[in-house]
């Protein structure tokens, strides 16, 4: 059966998204509140990079949808408070997961320090 005019564009979004990536992103699963203005959501985080995060959810926010996050970094017990804006939004990501990349707006500096340390970490692995 053929994509719809949405799952392709969705699908030409991702691709685009990826693209415009400053780095890759690194496997990292943890649990992501985040709320838009009207609802509150609770899912998982699969990668983050640097700049973002893309989180697993069968009922992704729209792209250009702003979005407060909090999640903990895994070894902290203070979670990370953040605002992000949809970048895009995916069937299935490159692991097959539906979500959407959620891209960081400017972090304070303590928070950029905590998720820069943490992505270098990964990638040390």
């Amino acid at each position: 059966m053929g994509k719809t005019n949405q799952q392709a564009a969705s699908d030409v979004g991702s691709r685009a998204a990826a693209e415009r990536r400053k780095s890759t992103r690194e496997a990292l699963v943890v649990r992501v509140e985040y709320e838009t203005i009207d609802e509150l959501f609770s899912d998982f985080a699969h990668n983050i990079n640097e700049g973002g995060l893309f989180v697993e959810s069968d009922t992704p926010r729209e792209l250009g949808s702003s979005v407060s996050l909090q999640f903990r970094l895994p070894g902290s017990e203070e979670p990370i408070t953040a605002r992000g804006i949809v970048v895009h939004v995916t069937e299935g990501d490159e692991t097959g997961v539906p979500g959407m990349g959620i891209e960081f707006e400017p972090l304070d500096a303590d928070t950029r320090q905590r998720v820069n340390e943490l992505v270098k970490a990964l990638r040390s692995r």
